[in-house]
């Protein structure tokens, strides 16, 4: 049975519009809903943890005030995004994923995974952020290379800090340092090629692309737990 869409616009409970494929299809309607720049960057944000606004507009360098204005609102009106009251101090509010919002991880790091595999080297002008390396310790985390190892790894990527929790076969990871961490490195974009399996983790502390503060062999473990 073909079923025929004659509309060419419809709407967030009656109040702001999306575009339509005209396809009655799963797939499409995530693309309506989802479609729009950065609206998917902002979902891969939040997934590490709710956010000002100010926190999403420093994160996604280059999003202009309004576009991450409409993004939020559409999101916001699609039941994947909500707004909470923070506590005091500082108060004000933040934006948090809905349950239905939470549901993206798992299409969201699987988007992740295959982008990661055709990174290649940085371009010029294009940045890392806390968000995105948080963001990237989740896509590439091998759960079945985990078992029951219970590690902390902190990574400092120049100004930019992030930590993962490696804790019977999961990950949690965050922004910002980890108390008491097992292991800490220092790396710049060469950790991808260690990652990608490029160049092997003894070798990259060989020739000191990669800095440590703790056990190689949590190093080695690293690169076996996260892969591109």
């Amino acid at each position: 049975m073909q079923v025929v869409c004659k509309t060419k616009s419809a709407w967030y409970n009656g109040r702001v519009p999306m575009r339509t494929y005209g396809q009655y299809c799963g797939f499409s309607r995530a693309l309506e809903i989802l479609g729009e720049r950065w609206a998917l960057l902002v979902v891969r944000d939040l997934l590490i943890g709710p956010k000002r606004f100010s926190d999403l507009e420093r994160g996604l360098p280059g999003i202009p005030t309004n576009i991450l204005t409409s993004r939020l609102k559409e999101l916001e009106e699609a039941g994947i995004v909500r707004r909470r009251a923070m506590p005091r101090p500082p108060g004000g509010v933040a934006y948090e994923l809905t349950d239905q919002g939470k549901e993206l991880e798992g299409p969201v790091i699987a988007l992740g995974r295959w982008g990661a595999k055709r990174l290649g080297d940085p371009r010029p002008g294009e940045v890392v952020t806390n968000d995105s390396m948080a963001s990237a310790l989740m896509t590439t985390f091998r759960p079945e290379a985990a078992g029951r190892a219970n590690v902390k790894y902190e990574l400092h990527l120049g100004d930019v800090v992030v930590h993962a929790h490696v804790r019977g076969g999961s990950v949690t990871v965050g922004a910002g340092p980890i108390e008491a961490p097992d292991l800490v490195v220092d790396a710049g974009p060469q950790l991808r090629q260690v990652m990608a399996r490029e160049i092997s983790p003894e070798e990259a502390l060989k020739k000191k692309l990669v800095r440590i503060q703790g056990d190689p062999k949590l190093f080695k473990r690293f690169t076996e737990f996260f892969q591109i």
